[in-house]
């Protein structure tokens, strides 16, 4: 058994990394040698190593796993120290994401490990360089795909048409995650309770979770994973798909 998964977003800050983790986490937990990987990271850490990729890092904690070296560079090839996108980062310090070079990252993965859960940068189209996108790395690497989104206003075009382009290029999408980024109030209460159902209705996409507001995000906050898997059953979904020959 031998399996990617890609998990992309609606735009920056949707809570990839999040969700990211906590598939990693899940999966180990249930048999499944997982590990993250970020093949593109900007607004990297400097420190006396080199560079740290955050999102990376906060996927490793949460597993509570570590990477040799070796494969630290296999899990994060380009890491950018401007917080921006892709192509901007690539074009200022002079050497942009390249796909070929990922895809091989991911495949030595692979051979060390049963499961890779991939997180992309930014949305769906964001560029890389000058020519190709985060959809092109998506259909290079051929990896099932969870789409996670925000609950509130404006979602519903944003989810509906990243799932038009991740379907239009042949790519297998397992569902949505939805994430909230504000706390629960009265005034948009029955927006986030209706968008995913919209949305659902509309594509024939599978929900695969709807994470409440959390506050304090940390890989160690006591009952962050747990709360995390009660309010994401289609972990089960995501465990047989890994699962699958």
């Amino acid at each position: 058994m031998k399996h990617g998964l890609f998990i992309t977003g609606t735009g920056t800050g949707v809570g990839k990394t999040l969700v990211t983790a906590g598939i990693v986490r899940y999966l180990l937990r249930r048999g499944v040698d997982a590990v993250p990987m970020k093949p593109v990271q900007t607004g990297g850490i400097p420190n006396l190593a080199g560079i740290l990729a955050p999102d990376l890092e906060f996927s490793l904690a949460a597993a509570e796993i570590s990477l040799a070296p070796h494969e630290l560079e296999l899990a994060a090839p380009y890491i950018y120290e401007p917080a921006c996108s892709p192509h901007l980062a690539g074009r200022i310090e002079r050497r942009y994401p390249e796909i070929p070079r990922i895809a091989r990252c991911a495949r030595a993965l692979l051979e060390r490990h049963q499961a890779v859960v991939t997180e992309g940068a930014g949305g769906v189209l964001v560029p890389l360089d000058e020519n190709h996108t985060m959809l092109d790395l998506m259909k290079e690497l051929d990896f099932p795909v969870v789409l996670v989104s925000h609950d509130g206003l404006g979602t519903i075009n944003h989810t509906l048409l990243s799932l038009q382009a991740l379907r239009a290029a042949g790519l297998e999408v397992l569902g949505v995650v939805f994430n909230a980024l504000e706390p629960p109030s009265p005034e948009n209460e029955y927006i986030r309770e209706d968008n995913p159902k919209t949305i659902a209705r509309l594509s024939g996409v599978r929900i695969l979770g709807q994470i409440p507001y959390l506050e304090g995000i940390a890989p160690d906050r006591a009952g962050l994973w747990e709360r995390f898997e009660t309010h994401t059953p289609g972990l089960e979904t995501i465990l047989e798909r890994i699962r699958r020959p």
